[in-house]
């Protein structure tokens, strides 16, 4: 019964105490984007993280609450966690309801001997499993938890490390698993108001769970998205609305003025594009006299 009333408290913060910073934004995400649609059978892709659990019971509140009739699968891949880990996770999900269906992939033995890139190579194995499982449950979508953040690291990780111009979509088809979208409900809320929702409840959740960062004191690779996300914090010191400029970029790009594009696999380069621009030699002309 005490589990059932703490449940119950953790699931009523979500729509009323944190209703502004994660219920609203959810929710807005979620139908300005159709991420939900009548009939879906939604995989929403467990981690153990902060983030993917919050989504699950977010899920669970619009199940029970939104208009559309969609079923929901909760998914965990264990890529070959320490015992302390997976327990974690389980005992999370037992808390807060969430019927996990837990596979096991061996991701970790095959990417920890990877010299270069190794969590590219890790996020890419990872996805392509959690893909695979998502269908033989009968799923059209798989839905992670990144959010407002994630979003705008990933643009500056873009424009910074890799020299390209691209954000994070809430939504896309997979190109390996024909019919399969991957959806991204919390790409309104903000990483500050899921760690609120946490402290608010008391809950624990694992913080990161790699290998490659089991020694490390804060137990996160001090990564480039780290890097980033400093920089970012950095800048609203200057400027209170630096981190929702970066997000709005990305709704107002001016293809025009960019030296070059891609679009579905077709580039544009600037001189092309310049001389189809040109005026006809007849434009700007006077008419001739009758």
């Amino acid at each position: 019964m005490a589990e059932l009333s703490r449940r119950g408290e953790i699931e009523r913060a979500i729509i009323t105490s944190c209703r502004k910073g994660i219920w609203s934004r959810f929710v807005k995400g979620v139908k300005e984007y159709a991420l939900v649609e009548e009939g879906d059978e939604i995989a929403v892709c467990i981690s153990g993280g902060k983030d993917s659990m919050l989504l699950a019971k977010c899920m669970q509140e619009l199940q029970r609450h939104g208009e559309a009739r969609f079923g929901l699968h909760f998914l965990t891949m264990d890529p070959g966690y320490a015992p302390a880990n997976r327990a974690l996770i389980e005992e999370n999900a037992q808390l807060l309801g969430i019927p996990l269906h837990i596979f096991s992939a061996p991701v970790f033995d095959a990417v920890f001997s990877i010299p270069q890139n190794p969590c590219y190579m890790c996020a890419r194995m990872r996805r392509g499993y959690l893909y695979k499982e998502a269908k033989k449950l009968g799923c059209n979508k798989i839905a992670l938890g990144h959010h407002f953040d994630d979003v705008i690291e990933t643009i500056l990780m873009s424009m910074l490390y890799s020299a390209q111009m691209q954000s994070m979509p809430p939504k896309l088809w997979s190109t390996n698993h024909p019919g399969m979208q991957l959806i991204r409900p919390l790409y309104y809320v903000r990483e500050q108001d899921i760690i609120r929702w946490q402290q608010r409840c008391e809950l624990r959740f694992l913080r990161c769970a790699c290998r490659f960062t089991e020694g490390t004191e804060s137990g996160e690779q001090d990564s480039k998205r780290q890097e980033v996300k400093r920089l970012i914090a950095s800048l609203r010191e200057s400027n209170p609305y630096a981190d929702i400029n970066i997000f709005r970029s990305a709704y107002n790009v001016h293809v025009d003025t960019l030296i070059e594009y891609d679009s579905r696999g077709v580039r544009y380069p600037f001189l092309q594009r310049f001389a189809a621009k040109a005026p006809s030699p007849s434009q700007g002309e006077e008419p001739a006299e009758s």
